[in-house]
């Protein structure tokens, strides 16, 4: 990216207000304090270093977790201004690290475009850091000063010289904050792979000083190469993607669109490189405009005599991903997961609705094979839905439209209920005698679900493990789906405690992934975690969980009895109660997307046809125990 002359500088760091507030609620400007918002503190200091690389002052970002629980962010933008702030009084670096609102994005001479809008991430991590050091190399000169939870420890001084610019922020997560200081290099591996597929020539570096994992992050193909690594694992229906960048006043909107022989819809939104997982109206306009220029190309070619194809035909098999840049967008939150900008919906709906028609005329023969798969999905949908009515049809006959294998609770406040979700016929009788009848329902379900990432809609809705699943739950799927039919505030899978129960809770999360994940978006799916092992010593039971666990208890209690459970049918219902049911005691995940992109690519690896890649996955992952989604 080439240099240009800015005159960047003290007065253009404008202040909204204070500090105030930080610390008491942190949840309300990072998410959470637990591992989501631990991360989004690296998250805000690297997306003020791509605001430099967007305004085209920065190719390059390190990042480096040190073995003290430190990390150190160093860019090569033009670095924070240092000179006094005008109304301030101090400089200008120190404002940017004190004041909430304060930042160069609330006029547009600094930054045309900045995912960092808010201009409370640097000041917010140095809130919620129990010591913070930031380096300013600008003006020939390396310029230092330490914080501690929000407050100045020093003064801004000259410590070197130097030739280079930009920015270096060392940052220490406050341990009376978070719930966990621990990094996962898994998740900013993903993270900073999405940013550089959407900043053409940034080159991110990761490091990690504990287990000396190091990886550069580079994409000179753009979204081509994003779409595709999405699909690498999936028989694709066209090799190339379509692919389109469009202008429309000060708003870049780019595309890629590849379809795959599979049954799953996958869009990514994007806004100045923040993914914006709830969508909005960008992701919106696309699917309006898609939804339209394939069915005029189908009528226009004679394809589609009658009716319409819907918004789930035509996204069927569907991998998109939208990345737009504008100069104002309005996020709902300051987590930025949905944009709100009404204008966006039409001007993404006139972009795409012209790039795709444009496309389908110039490759027929791309256009015939996307047509002909849409038509198809149609017709599959169809027999999907009539599949779906007779299931209807026959649950009406049992429990006022209930399975008849659910064994229901009795309170009607949703919010205190849970639906347990269980492997086994037999683990199904000993938790349905263990359950707190007012507030946990069981519903059994027969050895292995079906496997819905290879199955397609007709096949997938006409088994009775999916279909009573779906009906327990009321949400219903696809168009259907509406949050507010929520029969349960939790859903809990709770499958064996061995390798057979991981695949079917695999296979079970495999199913709300792909057919409700606005529940796992939303908090509502949860994994039961029932122990191994009963240890005996004289009259009383422990239970552990692993086989580390296992070591840890015999070294700690000496010669014991032990007990593995082969299953959860094994246990008598109070010991059932006591480890796994009672909210007290138990053991229970929630499930995270914590990026949508990698669980799909993880998930059509591990439930899909690509044989090598999933043997590389488990061969690289064998040593970690517990796979969080």
């Amino acid at each position: 990216m080439t240099q240009k002359k800015s005159d960047y500088s003290g007065g253009d760091i404008q202040v909204l207000e204070g500090l105030e507030g930080v610390r008491k609620r942190p949840s309300m400007y990072i998410g959470s304090t637990g591992k989501e918002g631990l991360h989004h503190m690296i998250y805000e200091i690297v997306d003020n270093s791509v605001d430099e690389a967007l305004a085209g002052y920065c190719t390059d970002i390190n990042v480096t977790l040190n073995k003290d629980g430190s990390v150190i962010v160093v860019d090569d933008g033009r670095g924070i201004p240092v000179d006094i702030h005008p109304t301030q009084k101090i400089p200008a670096v120190q404002v940017a690290l004190t004041k909430l609102h304060a930042g160069g994005k609330f006029d547009k001479k600094s930054y045309q475009i900045s995912g960092g809008l808010h201009g409370v991430g640097v000041s917010v991590v140095n809130a919620l850091s129990k010591k913070l050091v930031i380096e300013v190399r600008r003006d020939g000169k390396v310029h230092r000063q330490e914080y501690s939870r929000g407050l100045a420890k020093t003064k801004l001084e000259v410590v070197g010289k130097t030739e280079d610019t930009g920015t270096t922020v060392t940052f220490w997560p406050d341990p009376e904050i978070f719930s966990t200081v621990d990094f996962d290099y898994k998740i900013l591996e993903t993270r900073f792979r999405e940013v550089v597929f959407l900043n053409t020539g940034l080159k991110i570096i990761l490091i990690d000083e504990k287990s000396g994992k190091k990886q550069e992050f580079f994409s000179s193909g753009g979204l081509i190469e994003f779409v595709k690594w999405i699909n690498k694992s999936k028989e694709v229906l066209h090799s190339s993607p379509v692919y389109f960048k469009k202008e429309s006043g000060d708003t870049i909107i780019e595309v890629a669109v590849q379809y795959n022989q599979g049954y799953q819809e996958n869009i990514f939104g994007f806004v100045n490189t923040i993914n914006t997982v709830e969508g909005g109206t960008h992701v919106s306009g696309f699917k309006t405009a898609l939804t339209r220029a394939i069915n005029d190309y189908a009528r226009k070619k004679g394809l589609l005599k009658d009716g319409s194809l819907s918004g789930d035909d035509v996204r069927e098999g569907l991998t998109a991903i939208i990345s737009i840049k504008l100069p104002d967008p309005q996020f709902e939150g300051q987590t930025k997961t949905k944009l709100g900008n009404s204008e966006i919906k039409g001007i993404v709906d006139s972009a795409v609705s012209t790039a795709l028609s444009e496309f389908f005329e110039e490759n027929p023969n791309v256009a015939k094979k996307i047509t002909t798969k849409v038509l198809e999905s149609a017709r599959a949908r169809l027999a999907a839905r009539k599949a779906r009515d007779l299931v209807r049809r026959k649950n009406a006959f049992s429990l006022g439209g209930l399975p008849g294998k659910l064994t229901d609770c009795s309170s009607k406040k949703k919010e205190s209920t849970e639906l347990y979700l269980v492997e086994g016929m037999s683990a199904g009788g000993s938790a349905k005698d263990a359950r707190d009848k007012e507030t946990q329902a069981i519903l059994p379900l027969k050895g292995k679900i079906l496997n819905v990432e290879k199955a397609n809609p007709v096949k997938s809705l006409s088994s009775e493990e999916i279909a009573n699943m779906i009906t327990a739950v009321g949400t219903g799927v696809g168009e259907q789906f509406d949050m507010n039919r929520l029969r349960y505030n939790k859903l809990v899978i709770m499958a064996d405690a061995d390798v057979d129960g991981e695949h079917i809770k695999t296979l079970m999360l495999t199913f709300f992934f792909r057919f409700m994940p606005q529940l796992i978006e939303a908090g509502h799916v949860y994994a039961a975690w029932p122990p191994l092992y009963k240890i005996r010593k004289g009259q009383k039971d422990y239970y552990v969980y692993s086989d580390e666990e296992l070591k840890k208890a015999t070294d700690k209690l000496g010669p014991v009895s032990v007990t593995r459970f082969k299953g959860l049918g094994e246990m008598n219902p109070q010991q059932l109660w006591d480890t796994t049911m009672n909210p007290k005691t138990r053991k229970i995940k929630k499930i995270f997307i914590e990026d949508a992109v990698e669980a799909d690519r993880v998930f059509s690896m591990l439930m899909g046809d690509d044989v090598p890649a999933r043997k590389a996955f488990i061969q690289e992952n064998a040593q970690e125990a517990q796979l969080d989604v």
